[in-house]
């Protein structure tokens, strides 16, 4: 079976053609064209502004017209993370395969985070049967990496009072609420040096962790690849002189690291102590995350010997810095029971040229003032490790409004069609809801979605069955709304 041949039909087969658009985050020119080609095709009005998000717009059914304008709202961009380095997502398309109850991609992430919000904006677009007031269907772009396109949105692209964020990922629950987040980066500026001769080289790789959303799968005590390579170098280091060649680990600021490997060096008659002392690792690694990281593959080969390393100094601060800097849950919500309050994320580990390595950290809180609490608290730490560090703009979070009329309208059509209540709750991940509020406080914002798992990772999987319930609860909502006369 295809995801084309599932039900519901329409939302699928939108979301099979969005599969086949690459669409990096800041690279989102052809899911535009898709999107803009779409609205012509089947006779609707479209803008665009100077950022690159779209505004697509279609009238009320007749009789409907004095209903609150609603706004569908979803993201063009994807995260791009595969199995197969080689992988090319600006390229390539994405492959579905059927499983089961679940649809997932062939090694790569699947896009549904957020294809099938937008897959579902455009389906209700074209449904020639749904009574619905004034819509106004919004696609933001490089909303994984910086949210940019929220931050930019063009005077005039909406006009509506109600907006329906497509883009979170639990069946039967409502959100209406969201951590803001900030980037940390520290830049270190090495020297080269004469990689010693007398040494053996190796190249230690880390591979096939779980990784996942560095906010909805923080809480889960997955492995950071960067930390423990970190963690072994630096076991390494209290016993033998180490010279690095070369460290890389992590990709995206709001993913997990799956993968890192660093390329170094010790002296030969030193090396096999530190391949025992890796076997040793890695039975206190599988040990530590049995049940967590059943496929994370520990691995070290010879190399050839290089001609330079990392100055001794640079490389020794950035191991300890990266060792010791915070990764993972920093305190729980006081207000809503099982929600991560606050979380900071060691994202990413490149050598970009110029003798640098950045170092990227991204912090999560519901409370403004700890998020920047635990940026300045790393920055602090890479200061004292020698590294220059930067703390970004960052993006607000989005407070409940626990008497919001559109989350009781959306709750009471979940219960209207499957005769349960939705649970009511905030997440632990950015929505540009809190953008939209910054720019428009007249906005009633709910956010909800189909059942996703493994989001910001090749593991990425949607529930077909909740797909159906997600369009369908979105339809009941348009409907219910088109009654109120404002």
């Amino acid at each position: 079976m295809t995801i084309r041949e599932l039900n519901p039909k329409r939302v699928f087969e939108i979301f099979d053609e969005i599969t086949k658009v690459p669409r990096p985050s800041k690279k989102e020119e052809k899911i535009r064209q898709f999107i803009l080609d779409f609205a012509k095709k089947n006779g609707l009005t479209a803008k665009t502004d100077a950022i690159g998000n779209v505004v697509i717009t279609k009238p009320a059914t007749p009789g409907h017209e004095n209903a609150p304008t609603v706004i569908l709202q979803g993201h063009m961009d994807m995260v791009c993370e595969s199995n197969d380095k080689s992988f090319d997502f600006e390229h390539n398309p994405i492959t579905t395969i059927v499983d089961g109850e679940w649809v997932r991609a062939d090694g790569t992430t699947l896009g549904a985070d957020n294809g099938i919000g937008v897959a579902a904006s455009l389906a209700v677009l074209t449904d020639p049967d749904l009574v619905h007031g004034p819509l106004e269907a919004l696609f933001t772009m490089d909303e994984e990496t910086g949210m940019t396109g929220a931050f930019n949105l063009g005077e005039g692209m909406i006009s509506g009072s109600i907006l329906l964020n497509l883009d979170s990922e639990d069946d039967a629950e409502l959100f209406i609420g969201c951590a803001g987040g900030i980037d940390t980066v520290a830049t270190f500026h090495y020297k080269r040096s004469f990689a010693p001769k007398d040494f053996s080289y190796f190249k230690i790789d880390i591979a096939k962790g779980q990784g996942g959303h560095s906010g909805g799968d923080i809480h889960l005590g997955r492995a950071n690849a960067n930390k423990l390579l970190a963690r072994f170098l630096f076991q390494i280091t209290q016993r033998h002189e180490v010279a690095v060649v070369e460290i890389d680990g992590g990709n995206l600021r709001n993913a997990i690291p799956r993968a890192a490997h660093a390329v170094i060096g010790v002296d030969t008659k030193r090396k096999e102590e530190v391949r025992a002392a890796l076997n040793v690792f890695i039975a206190e690694i599988e040990n530590e995350f049995a049940g967590l990281e059943p496929t994370l593959e520990i691995t070290m080969e010879g190399v050839d010997t290089p001609e330079y390393a990392i100055d001794s100094e640079t490389s020794l601060n950035l191991i300890r810095s990266v060792y010791c800097a915070p990764h993972g849950v920093m305190s729980m919500s006081r207000s809503l029971e099982g929600l991560v309050e606050s979380s900071t994320n060691l994202a990413s580990i490149k050598m970009p040229g110029d003798n640098k390595i950045v170092v990227t950290t991204s912090q999560r809180s519901d409370v403004d003032s700890r998020k920047r609490d635990i940026a300045n608290q790393i920055k602090a730490l890479f200061e004292l490790a020698g590294a220059e560090v930067a703390i970004g703009d960052g993006y607000p979070g989005w407070q409940p409004n626990m008497n919001s009329r559109i989350m009781k309208i959306a709750s009471d059509a979940y219960e209207e069609l499957y005769g349960i209540k939705p649970k009511i709750t905030a997440i632990h991940a950015g929505l540009e809801c809190g953008l939209f509020l910054t720019k428009f406080p007249h906005l009633d914002m709910v956010s909800f979605g189909p059942t996703l798992r493994g989001v910001h990772s090749p593991s990425e999987k949607m529930h077909i069955p909740a797909v159906e319930r997600f369009y369908e609860q979105l339809k009941r909502i348009l409907t219910k709304v088109a009654d109120i006369k404002e």
